[in-house]
Order: structure tokens, then sequence, then C-alpha cells
């Protein structure tokens, strides 16, 4: 690379662009965010906020720095490339303008020294359209191209720069930037005094395709003497990589018959040098095709885009199912001496499409049925397709086309084996049709493809063979009905209820019949001619009667193999008659013992219908006299009445009112019902004030029974706890303590509740534990040894002395008695009750308390240690510890 000399001139300040055309060569190949040069512009004052902008802003744009970026990746053609960059003030909405030239560099441009314009003069246009003035520019230096992976030696010179005033002046170089100062460091050095600008290693343009250094320059003394300046060295491409498919393997579908020209698949690769270089253009081609059948080219692929088309026609998947291609790619336009290639493998699946209809295995299919039976398979319908299974273009669809008018038969479709299920969905009777003869066609759920030569649609004939089964019998008519006046005596003759066998061409015997069903069990039928008779009366009010409509089953059967039945149901409507006389409801009133409210609302029930029912008649009986003396009766309507006092005043109390009531039947029923009256004194507002009274008064029977029920079961219950109470203390007298006489428990016996006066007073008399009956006479203690709260020793009273018993006995009864004998001793003091122990003996072991007495007692003693004893001792440590004090 030739030194270049960039110069700089001082100048006289004007704001604005320092040239209105700059030139500036650069590479071919421009990379988008490639900086491509610096555009410089002066402000005088130093305050201006100028916003940069480009008339192609779909090409370049340039930063608030003044450098031009290229927005996308492009190729500069050999004329020059020119566009123009402008700066507005933001504030004052001043506009200035240069125009820029780009010249694409020639080959090897960076082998042989160039002459680079080092001053241009810019145009600046005011809003009074002033003429454009020139003025030199400060340092302009156009990028540096420098070739990737490049071999030295190192450091190699780049470029020289220069100040015009190093003539007076002792200057010091130096850049910053990426590359320089700044990571990756140390790539780009400079010389300080010569400014020889030198690359020390090898770049990569993979890694950073540009560089964009500052280059500064200061006299001896630091001072800035030049305003830095804009230095971008571009990476030049080498192909030094091969190109990547994105996939190794790439899939793809075409259907089958596709004509020549159909799109398949597009395979991709990218190369990491530059795209727009040769170095980075990539060609495609197919190297292989498995198989070759019908032709070894039956695709083809764009050598640029990488999409892969059909350029021969028979297609056939059910030949050949998928193609496997061997694609490669070729950087450096494909050039197979000089560039780099790569291989991938492409997969294309060809697609089925309907170009084969079902065709059924056989012209005529068998099959045969039992009469009626329904959702029974008669025949399986078995096709064959080439296309692939389980796909639209394979899935068989049937429909009959003749032979089944009534629509007994449907042809389902088996979804894993494409077969045709006839099933029957309508019974058959052999009587009637023996044998169907059915016509069904097969077809695809998708239309065939065009161009097509076969049927689309495949045709059968099936035929069905139906077999006599044994039928059941069926009565005639089903249900029969039968009109009949209720209360038929039992025996009397209702009806005949028969039953038809329907297969005729069978030999069987005779029917039998049988009752199935009879709640009220009054009927019974003939086992041979079906006659039905009553067993008992008929009565429309049974509960077993609904509407007026009893209902019975009855079974026909045959002798057939295997044997058949069929039900039959008899409908009998019971007609009504008068046989029940109507009753009084409610059975129980209660009214005022005074004339005045006293009326009482009664209806009549009859379980007739009409008309032997209602309008009904109410009146009271001639006897007893009284109750017509007392009472009166109005019908108020059809079916009621209305009861109230004839008298003034009726004591109170619980009365019965019989009352007559007739029905309208034909001939008339009538009957007497007793009507339960309770009278009562009642108040202002015609409520019963002794209520209770009168209701306790007249108990019903049902409620005294429940009542003495009651009493009864208590008294049991009661029997029961005292009978169980007395074996229980026959349990505990017929017990036996079974220990040894020395285990006694009552050895272990002791008297508490007493205090003796000290350890020399603690000489008990053991013995009297013991049993009473063992205890010697003159056993007593001597008087010098006996304690002072003790009971005197005097002559005692004689009582009866207790029986000795053959066992220890039991230890609670010992005590009882002995308690009781106590009780009984009149000399005994109470000696259960609270004792004074204000003298407990002397010579005690435990030794006198008085030693912990006061100062007072004459005894010098030093008791300073208490206040080594904690807190607990501070106290005593305080009135006894503290000196003279």
């Amino acid at each position: 690379q030739a030194p270049i000399k960039a110069t700089c001139e001082d100048m006289s300040c004007k704001t604005g662009f320092p040239e209105d055309v700059h030139s500036a060569v650069v590479s071919r190949s421009v990379h988008g965010g490639q900086p491509l040069l610096n555009v410089r512009f002066r402000s005088c004052d130093g305050n201006k906020k100028i916003h940069f902008g480009s008339s192609e802003p779909e090409d370049f744009r340039v930063g608030e720095d003044g450098v031009v970026y290229a927005e996308r990746s492009f190729q500069l053609s050999a004329e020059p490339t020119e566009f123009v960059v402008s700066a507005q003030d933001k504030e004052t909405q001043e506009e200035w303008q240069m125009k820029v030239k780009l010249t694409p560099e020639p080959a090897f441009a960076g082998a042989s020294e160039k002459k680079i314009e080092d001053i241009v003069f810019p145009w600046q246009q005011y809003k009074h359209s002033s003429p454009l003035k020139r003025q030199k520019r400060d340092w302009v230096i156009p990028p540096i191209n420098l070739p990737e992976n490049s071999r030295g030696p190192f450091p190699q010179e780049l470029v020289r720069i220069r100040s015009d005033r190093d003539k007076s002046l002792s200057l010091r170089y130096s850049v910053t930037g990426p590359g320089a100062d700044q990571p990756p460091t140390g790539i780009f050095i400079i010389n300080p005094i010569s400014g020889q600008l030198s690359v020390t290693k090898p770049l990569d343009r993979e890694q950073i395709a540009s560089f964009h250094l500052r280059a500064h320059a200061v006299d001896v003394n630091g001072n800035q003497v030049e305003n830095p300046i804009d230095i971008v060295i571009n990476v030049i491409d080498m192909n030094d990589n091969r190109p990547e498919f994105l996939h190794q393997v790439w899939n793809g579908t075409v259907p089958e018959g596709s004509k020549p020209g159909t799109y398949v698949m597009t395979v991709t690769a990218i190369d990491a040098d530059d795209p727009n270089a040769q170095n980075g253009m990539l060609r495609y081609r197919i190297l292989s095709q498995a198989p070759s059948s019908p032709s070894p080219n039956m695709f083809t692929i764009n050598n640029e885009t990488g999409d892969i088309i059909t350029v021969a026609a028979g297609l056939d998947r059910e030949k050949v199912q998928q193609y496997t291609l061997i694609i490669q790619a070729t950087d450096m336009e494909g050039n197979p001496t000089y560039g780099l290639s790569n291989t991938a493998t492409a997969v294309i699946t060809v697609t089925d499409v309907n170009d084969n209809p079902p065709e059924f295995t056989a012209m005529t299919f068998y099959g045969e049925v039992p009469e009626n039976r329904v959702d029974v398979i008669v025949a399986n319908l078995t096709v064959t397709d080439k296309d692939q299974p389980h796909t639209p273009a394979w899935n068989a669809m049937y429909r009959m086309t003749g032979g089944d008018p009534t629509g007994r038969f449907t042809i389902l479709t088996d979804p894993n084996s494409n077969d045709g299920l006839v099933t029957v969905v309508k019974p058959i009777d052999f009587e009637t049709n023996r044998m169907f003869v059915l016509t069904v066609a097969a077809e695809n759920q998708v239309p065939l493809a065009k161009g097509i030569q076969h049927p689309p649609q495949s045709t059968a004939t099936v035929s069905i063979t139906v077999i006599d089964v044994n039928e059941s019998p069926y009565f005639v008519p089903n249900p029969k009905l039968v009109r009949q006046e209720e209360g038929l005596l039992a025996g009397s003759t209702l009806t005949t209820f028969t039953a038809q066998d329907p297969d005729r061409y069978m030999q069987q015997t005779s029917l039998r019949y049988s009752k199935l069903s009879d709640p009220a069990n009054w009927l019974k039928i003939d086992p041979i001619n079906g006659q039905i008779t009553t067993t008992a009366v008929l009565d429309r009010e049974s509960i077993y009667v609904q509407n007026n409509m009893y209902n019975a089953t009855f079974l026909a059967s045959d002798n057939g193999i295997p044997p058949m039945s069929g039900t039959g149901t008899l409908q009998i409507y019971l007609l009504d008659i008068n046989d029940n006389a109507p009753q009084v409801n409610p059975k129980e009133a209660t009214t005022c013992e005074t004339l005045q409210p006293n009326a009482i609302n009664i209806t009549a029930v009859d379980p007739d219908i009409d008309p032997n029912a209602g309008p009904f008649a109410f009146e009271l009986p001639d006897t007893p006299a009284s109750i017509k003396r007392n009472w009166t009766i109005v019908r108020i309507s059809g079916d009621h009445a209305q009861l109230s006092l004839r008298i003034r005043f009726l004591e109170a109390g619980i009365y019965d009112v019989p009352i007559v009531i007739t029905d309208s039947g034909n001939p008339h029923a009538s009957s007497t019902s007793v009507l339960k009256v309770k009278v009562c004194q009642c108040d202002i507002n015609g409520d019963c004030t002794d209520v209770d009274r009168i209701v306790g008064a007249g108990l019903g029977t049902g409620a005294i029974i429940a009542i003495l029920l009651c009493i009864i079961i208590l008294l049991i219950l009661v029997l029961m706890f005292v009978v169980w109470m007395k074996r229980r203390d026959k349990e505990r007298q017929a017990k036996q303590l079974l220990i040894d006489p020395e285990d006694d428990v009552r050895d272990n016996i002791l008297k508490y509740d007493e205090e003796g006066g000290g350890e020399e007073d603690q000489d008990y008399d053991l013995s009297q534990l013991q049993q009473p009956d063992t205890v010697e006479p003159d056993a007593i203690k001597p008087v010098g040894i006996r304690r002072l709260d003790e009971r005197p020793i005097h002559a005692e009273p004689q009582y009866p002395v207790r029986s000795a018993a053959p066992h220890p006995g039991d230890i609670g009864d010992f005590i009882n008695e002995g308690l009781k004998a106590a009780d009984n001793d009149p000399t005994a003091p109470p000696y259960d009750s609270l004792l004074v122990f204000d003298y407990e003996g002397s010579g005690s072991t435990a030794g006198s308390l008085s030693s912990l007495n006061s100062s007072s007692s004459g005894g010098e003693q030093d008791y300073d240690y208490l206040n080594d004893w904690g807190p607990r001792f501070k106290k005593l440590a305080d009135m006894y510890g503290g000196g003279d004090d």
C-alpha cells in the first residue's frame, strides 16, 4: 500500500460545508452498515445543533458525527454514484448542502500509489440565495481497503498522515478507536513522528468487516494543532469459507401426476464470505437422483435461488413413493475450479392423489340373516384400492342402488379394512320375504383426479337369504279392552283372550296360556282355549283400579325350538254401581256451648261416582229425641251441610251426633254416620277456652291404648332392673376372698388422721389391724408407753363378740362392723373429730429449732457468710451480717 499524504491549512471561519462537491473512492462491493467517508461541517459559534440528511435514504445515511454509512449491500457500477448530503440547523432551520460523488476503486488500487485530493471547497446555500462560496477543508482521507488473511510481512504500512504545520512545528501523531487503543487493541499502530499508519497482523473480514479510526496531531506540549480526522479501513473479502446448508436433510412433497414445472421445495445455503462478491455468490446443482425411474432427470434446481421443480412427467406414487436428491452449492458463482462447494440431501415424497377407484374383489357377495334380527352384519364387501391407505383417496363409501325399497339394510365402512358391512336395520319376516338381491356401488370420499380414464365407481350384487326361526306368539288385539260392571261374582266368565303363532311353516302344537300378572288376583285363564273367568268379586273401588281401569297380563307359549312366548294385556273397564253408602267427613268437630257462633260444616264422602254419588240428603234421626231437640242440620250444597245448636245453651262436653246421609243412586244408598262434637266454652272471638279439659276428658281409644302400653313397658323395665339388682347382690354375697390368711389385706390397714409426740411415740399396736377375733383380751400395752392422746383404759361394756368365720371374710364387712361397734360405744370419744396437737413430746432426734434465734440470745456469731449465699439470703445477710450496726 503506497503512503497517502494528507494536508491541512488554516482557513477563515465560516459556517457550512468546506466544499460543495466531495469525491471519494470506495470499494466496488459495499456492505450494509459500512462507513464510506466522513463529511466535515464547520460551525463557527460551536452551539448549532446540526441534523444531517441524505437525498438517497434507502442507500445512504449520515450519522450525527458526519460519517456516511451504506444502508444496504450493493455493487457500485463503473459510473460514479452521486447523492446530496444536507445539514440543517434544528433551531433556525437554515440548511446547507453538499454533493458527494463515489467512484469504485480499480482492481488492486491499494498496490500502487494514487493521488487523493486533499482539499475540496464546499458550497453553502443561504436563505437569500447568495452565491456559492468555496473553501478549503481539513484532512480528507478516503477509505483504505485491506485484504483479509494477508501473509505480511508485518507490520505492513497502510498510509502516512501529515500536516502542513509540521514544517514549522514539531508534531506528534496518534490514532484511536477499535483496533488501535480499543478492543481489539494493537491491530493498527502509527509512528508518532512520521505519521506512518501500519497493520500488525492478518485481518478476518468475517469477524470485523471494517475499522473506524480517528487520527490526531498535537504539538510537543500536547496541544491539538489539527482537528481529528476519520480513517475508514475496509477489509477486502477472500474466499476462505465454504458454503453451508441450513439443513443437512431437506424434506419436500409433490403430488403424483404433477405436470413439469411444478414447484417442489427450496434449499438454502449460506456463505460467510461477502455475499455481494464472487466469494459469497452461490450456485446450486443436482448431483444425483435415486431412484432414476421413470427418468433420471425428474427434477431440476434453480442455480441461484435453490428452487427445485419437476421437469418430467410420470410421477406415480404407486410405483415410486420417494426420491432422494444430492444437492451441491458452490461459491465463486459456481466456478468449479476456484469455488468451494458443499452438499446436502433433499428427500422428496410423492403424495397420493385419487387416481385409482375402488374395485370389488367379486361380482357377487352372499349372506344370510335370521328373521326379526336387527343390527346384524350379513355380508362383508371387500374392495381393493391402490391409493395410499387411510386417506380420502383410499377410503371407500358404499351405497345401495337397488333391491331394498323399504330400507331394511344399510352399508357401513370398516375404517381399518375399508370393507363394506351390510347391516340389517329393520326386522325381516321370513313369511313375507325369503331372499333379497341388492345392488351396491363403491366410490372414494374424494372424486377421481382429472384425466383418469377409470370409471369413478365399482358395482356388485349382494344375495341375502332369510332364515326362518321360531317366533313369539302374539295376542290379537293387544291390549284387549273389556267393559264390565263391578260386583261380578266369582266364577263368572269374563271374556276369551287368545293369541296367534306367526310361524306358518313350522310344525307346532297348539298354544298354552297362563297368567303373568293379576294384582288383585281376580282372574284365571283356561290354558287351552284362553277363556278368562273371575275368582273374586270385581270392585271398582279397589286400590288396584286406576281411573276405573284394571290391567292383567297373560302369557301364550308354544313348543318350538327354542320355545317362545308372547304377552298380552287385558284391560277391564269397571262400570260403577251404587254399592257404597256415603259417610260424613270430618268425624270430629268443635263448637261453642252458646247458640252463636255454633255452625259446623260437614261434607258427605262417597267412593262411588256419578250418578251414584251426590247430591246428598242430610237429616237427623228421630231417635234419640235429644238429637233433634238439641241440634239442627241444613244442606248448603250438593255435598255439604251445616250442623248447629237448636237450643240457646248446651253444657260443655263431648256429644255423639248421628247423621243420616243418602246419595242419589238408583236405588238410593244411605248410612248413619256419627259425628263426635266437642262443646266448649268460648271467648268473644269464638275460640274455645277449655279445650284442654275437654280434650283430656275426651281421649280417644287409640290414645288410651297408647298410654296403657307405655305404662306396661315402664313397669316391665322397673321389674327387670329389680331382678338384676337382686341377682348382683347374691353374686357378691356368694363370692369368697381366695387369698392366704397371712396375706390378708387387713394387715396393711393403717390408722391415719393421728399424730404422735415424736420418734419415741411410734410404738403402734399392729395387732389392732388383725381380725378382731384373733386379738387377745389381755394384750394391752403398758401405761408407760401408751400415747397421751389415746382414749383412757377403763372398763368397757361387753358387746357381742363376732363369731369367727372359716375364712378371712370381706374387708369391707369388717370395717363396717368395726364402725358400727365404735358408734355404739358410749364411752369412746369422737376420735374422728378435729384434734389439737400443741405438745409433741420430748427427746426428738431432730433437735431443737431454737438455734435459729436472734442475736438477743447473747451468742456471738459471724453471719457474713450469708452474703455468699446469693440473693435469696440477702434479707438475712442485711439483718445479721451488718456488723455493729
